[in-house]
């Protein structure tokens, strides 16, 4: 059975949906987690108050090719060492030096 990566996450979920539909045209299947959570801001963790996109790790080099070729901006991220906000390019955080959590792809 073959795993599924997070592509992208990302707290705006209209953006999410728009991402989705781009990506679902081009023949490539996407899951949307954590649109049910959105309504729980302020009383769960901020690490469970994100949308993500999740794609077959066989199709994750396309997914991301393709965004990348749209130039789209990719979401913030939470560092999950020191919880600072980072921008979407980063693979590192800006303050702390930590790397971009994987925590999901495991």
């Amino acid at each position: 059975m073959q795993q599924r990566k997070v592509l992208l996450a990302g707290g705006n979920l209209l953006q999410a949906h728009t991402w989705k539909g781009l990506l679902e045209t081009s023949g490539i299947d996407v899951d949307l987690k954590g649109e049910a959570l959105i309504g729980g801001v302020g009383g769960l963790p901020i690490e469970m108050q994100t949308v993500e996109l999740w794609v077959m790790d066989s199709q994750l080099a396309a997914a991301q090719a393709l965004l990348d070729s749209l130039d789209i901006e990719q979401p913030q991220w939470q560092c999950m060492q020191c919880h600072e906000m980072n921008e979407g390019s980063f693979e590192l955080c800006w303050h702390c030096s930590a790397q971009k959590s994987e925590m999901h792809n495991a």
